[in-house]
């Protein structure tokens, strides 16, 4: 399923591959695999073959062992899913996402400044 922009919506698989490419950069299918211990060569050379074709990395392929990168930013791909989410789960309120979020898990003083930050800059850009 793709989203507004024509950008599929990764798997919880692609998402754990997509993951290691932001964290590490550009990486050959065996350096991907490495960091996914519990999955097999042959089926993370297989995902990231549908994830090229999906368009969610993209391949170098001038030396002999192809190197894939994530094609679209992390931020970008959370902000994707989570305004899928918000329209999906939470009738497109941003509120009440934020208050379940808030509510579910026990959230750090770091966390908590980063958010009144967040909403400072916000409200001050609506003025």
């Amino acid at each position: 399923m793709a989203d507004r922009k024509g950008i599929p919506r990764p798997t919880d698989s692609e998402l754990a591959i997509l993951n290691v490419l932001w964290e590490r950069g550009p990486s050959t299918v065996r350096e991907v695999n490495e960091a996914l211990s519990e999955s097999g060569y042959t089926t993370v050379l297989k995902m990231l073959q549908i994830m090229t074709d999906k368009r969610l990395v993209v391949r170098d392929e001038t030396e002999r062992a192809h190197v894939y990168a994530a094609a679209i930013s992390e931020q970008r791909t959370q902000r994707q899913l989570l305004a899928d989410l918000m329209d999906r789960a939470f009738g497109g309120s941003p509120a009440k996402l934020v208050m379940q979020a808030l509510s579910g898990r026990k959230a750090t003083a770091g966390d908590l400044n980063a958010i009144r930050e967040l909403l400072d800059r916000l409200e001050g850009e609506g003025k």
